[in-house]
């Protein structure tokens, strides 16, 4: 251990672990595979990072966000740590290179997406490869009941084929106890192995509020508790206008959803951490990867769609240990809107048969060919050609993604491409004194330029030479305009790669596990969510998240509206919701019965459903298949 604080404090500047870290390290370290449950901003990075560099061998890093591998690189490389990733987008021969030069050990850490283990070129050269170890990152997506599950996760295990003595870190920040053993299962470990660090933040105040108006509620928040801010929103245009509205009312806000291109993204988060803006409006697609300690507050303009959801985003406050606030809005017709979502998640099969034969039209596709053809996929020219709603048909391709007959990703970046066109002479003529160090620092990082266009990142310019990622952009721009180099700026590019022939729209299926189970385990966690969202819940706020989670806390927060609520002396008196938790306790103590076969005793199915969501978030009661049964004693 005297080993791994030394290269912690050599790389990172800190003179110890912290958590669980430690016993992370000894565990992959002593060759166990190991599940790794750290809340956001607990450090699970450290985790891999700082065993790796003390083991022989190359790190095999999974992860399904190119964002984030990108980030991670980047930051590897500022410390002098040697590491690559590969995407899809890189060429055939830069990905070769890679590949070779992690053989020869040119790196410390590979970071791949899980789809890049359906390459046969791959695993041929990840086998010649000294593996220290594989890490799998938001190992919950393995699980097809988790919530977020990407097929390709599900290949991982394949690793123990060529690599049959190495553990393997799973790490996540999200998962339920049904999670935690599918994750383990799936990944093939030797032997169950959970390290835990308690998911409980004594500093973050949950809060729920009531509101007739979403910005106003905002505003009231922003005046209540000063510092860096982040609202969350669940579409793009929404994003859009209360970051405008923000900025009218005299904030300063900017906004971040999936549709920027990377130099949008990269410009604005920068900004943001370096507090020119106090507010970021973003979708979710903002925060994965973030290192930014002092956020204040956390708001949630709309209620998310599961409670995994919501405590990964609302964590993203007060990663500096100082207090924090949660806050979710609600304007009291969440369950009318969830049901439309629900909708919208879980088309009718007919629906996503259309989509399919008109998918196929829109990008060539004839009948009985396709097979592993990958196109790039306009949206929003779909949805007007055919008059689509963008939300419902993402939901149909995602159906069909899960259903084996499409691949379709919409958070990846073309990378852009430059060749020079001119003398090294003649390009240092014309330069400015400030563009000469980009320049520079391309000639370094990418060779054979003159001749052909390279693949390039403007990120990694950017931080090697100190200059915003604007600039760099707009320095390529003006060399373009003036025919000294050509330069094909990257683009956001969503993608269908066809996994089968094109059938007929009538042979087009859906399991039953893609489908039906998947929109019952939707429902149970939209459940969940919206029982936490009650403004009048008597439950903790945070006794209530930890508890979907499988952890019992010794005690209230104190902190969250309900305590809080509790400390004023507000009298409780016995609701009609109270009432019928008794009433059903009272029939489930007689032995299990059908949700459907409660007796009502003259309350409102409507209420029956809130308050059966509320007893199951609370761990209460419980489904043992068809059945509810009694959770825990009341």
């Amino acid at each position: 251990m005297t080993r791994y604080q030394e290269i912690l404090r050599k790389y990172w500047g800190y003179d110890d672990f912290r958590g669980i870290q430690r016993d992370v390290i000894e565990s992959i370290a002593a060759g166990r595979d190991t599940l790794c449950l750290m809340p956001t901003g607990g450090g699970k990075s450290i985790t891999f990072q700082v065993p790796a560099l003390a083991m022989p061998g190359i790190c095999l890093v999974i992860t399904p966000l190119i964002s984030l591998m990108k980030d991670q690189v980047e930051a590897l490389k500022r410390r002098g740590i040697k590491a690559a990733y590969i995407t899809g987008y890189m060429s055939h021969d830069e990905v070769l290179s890679i590949l070779d030069n992690g053989i020869f050990g040119a790196y410390k850490f590979l970071y791949v997406s899980p789809e890049r283990l359906g390459s046969k070129l791959f695993l041929n050269k990840l086998s010649r490869m000294k593996v220290s170890f594989v890490t799998v990152d938001e190992a919950h997506c393995i699980c097809q009941w988790g919530y977020d599950f990407r097929p390709s996760y599900l290949e991982i295990s394949r690793i123990r084929e060529f690599f049959p003595d190495r553990p393997i870190l799973a790490l996540t920040a999200t998962a339920t106890p049904k999670v935690v053993r599918d994750i383990q299962q799936k990944l093939l470990f030797s032997e169950e192995n959970v390290l835990q660090m308690s998911f409980a933040r004594s500093n973050l105040a949950y809060i729920v509020r009531r509101e007739d108006e979403v910005l106003q509620g905002i505003i009231r928040a922003l005046q209540e508790f000063p510092g860096c801010c982040i609202v969350y929103t669940r579409s793009r245009r929404k994003c859009k206008e209360l970051a405008e509205q923000l900025n009218a009312s005299g904030y300063s806000a900017t906004f971040y959803h999936a549709g920027l291109n990377a130099v949008q993204k990269n410009e604005r988060q920068e900004r943001w951490r370096r507090d020119e803006f106090r507010i970021m409006v973003a979708t979710n697609a903002f925060g994965m990867g973030i290192d930014k300690p002092d956020v204040r507050l956390v708001l949630h303009a709309d209620v998310p769609d599961s409670i995994e959801a919501y405590f990964q985003e609302a964590g993203r406050a007060g990663r500096d240990g100082q207090k924090a606030h949660a806050i979710l809005l609600t304007l009291g017709n969440e369950r009318q809107r969830a049901s439309r979502r629900l909708s919208q998640q879980f088309p009718e099969l007919d629906y996503v048969r259309g989509a399919y034969e008109l998918l196929c039209c829109f990008l060539g596709i004839a009948e009985g060919e396709g097979m592993n053809v990958m196109r790039e996929f306009n949206l929003e020219r779909f949805c007007t050609v055919f008059g689509y709603y963008p939300t419902t048909l993402v939901s149909a391709l995602d159906l069909l993604d899960k259903a084996g007959y499409i691949e379709y990703r919409d958070e990846e970046e073309a990378s852009s491409r430059l060749r020079i066109d001119v003398s090294r002479g003649e390009l240092f003529a014309a330069l400015f004194p400030s563009e000469e160090r980009i320049v520079l620092s391309v000639l370094r990082h990418y060779g054979g330029i003159f001749v052909d266009y390279v693949y390039i990142d403007e990120g990694l310019l950017s931080s090697e030479t100190g200059v915003s990622v604007d600039d760099v952009y707009q320095t390529f721009i003006r060399l373009s305009k003036l025919h000294l180099i050509s330069f094909i700026p990257r683009k956001h590019l969503p993608c269908v790669t066809f996994r089968t022939r094109r059938v007929d729209k009538e042979r087009v299926n859906l399991p039953r596990q893609v489908y039906e189970e998947r929109r019952r385990h939707y429902e149970e966690r939209m459940g969940a969510m919206l029982a936490y969202a009650e403004e009048d819940c008597d439950c903790c706020r945070s006794r209530m998240l930890l508890r979907y989670f499988g952890e019992e806390a010794d005690h209230d927060c104190g902190i969250c509206d309900v305590c809080i609520r509790r400390g004023e002396g507000v009298p409780q008196p016995a609701s009609e919701k109270e009432a019928l938790r008794n009433h059903i306790l009272g029939q489930l103590r007689e032995g299990p019965r059908n949700a459907y076969e409660i007796d009502l005793g003259g309350f409102s199915p409507a209420l029956l459903e809130e308050v059966i969501d509320g007893m199951r978030a609370c761990g209460e009661i419980s489904f043992d298949g068809p059945w509810l049964v009694i959770a825990r004693p009341s």
